[in-house]
């Protein structure tokens, strides 16, 4: 099943709480949270006390990106403020395989997110013990950029990895994902896209989840993607 996340990057934070609620409505079943703390990315976004805020008024699953330098120092707080997916950088400060311990000590699932940098067999000592992995389809850190097509190999070649070992692992891809790119990536094994732009901000989110999804079949896209934005 395809799932759909998303991105509240590109909502309106000035009612982020009804932002939500009606993607929930909308039919999503989770909603992406990226927190970056200016370092480890050079933006910055929102912590914890903004997800705790949220979590009273949601039944969405809260999927928390964590582009943050040290994701080890701050999985408990995440874990606490509502997380049910805690994702943080293979290319972090932090030692994924305890990070990943954590992370699944706490009870939340974890996932671990590559760059476009980063080749994909990187993750391999810990695609086990992972319930999800990100491929990185811009980088990170910014809104706005051009869907890297280059990266569907990466996102092949973990699918056919989890497969291969029997994991029942979801790989989600996160950048520029909109209707002409979505084809792309469910065919190459990605089974949830996060998107921003392309839902928030569009004057009717069910019809804008329903596009998404119907683009998101696989030979639904053609060749497009590769000038889509998020």
């Amino acid at each position: 099943m395809i799932k759909i996340s998303p991105s509240v990057l590109a909502a309106d934070f000035s009612v982020l709480r009804r932002e939500v609620q009606d993607m929930e409505r909308a039919g999503v079943s989770m909603i992406h949270l990226d927190v970056m703390d200016g370092h480890f990315v050079p933006n910055l976004s929102f912590g914890a006390p903004v997800i705790r805020s949220l979590r009273p008024h949601s039944g969405l699953v809260f999927d928390v990106h964590l582009m943050i330098s040290d994701p080890l120092r701050y999985v408990e707080d995440y874990a606490a403020a509502g997380a049910d997916i805690i994702t943080f950088h293979l290319e972090s400060d932090s030692g994924p395989a305890e990070t990943i311990r954590k992370i699944k000590g706490l009870g939340k699932k974890a996932g671990l997110a590559l760059k476009p940098a980063t080749p994909w067999q990187e993750a391999l000592p810990y695609l086990d013990e992972l319930d999800m992995a990100v491929v990185m389809t811009v980088e990170p850190g910014f809104g706005g950029q051009k869907f890297m097509a280059d990266m569907m190999p990466k996102v092949k070649a973990l699918r056919e990895e989890a497969v291969k070992r029997g994991l029942p692992l979801d790989i989600l891809v996160d950048g520029g994902i909109a209707p002409g790119t979505a084809a792309q990536a469910v065919e190459n094994g990605a089974n949830v896209l996060v998107a921003g732009s392309a839902l928030f901000g569009r004057p009717d989110y069910s019809a804008a989840v329903r596009e998404l999804l119907q683009a998101a079949q696989p030979g639904a896209a053609g060749g497009r993607g590769q000038t889509e934005k998020e």
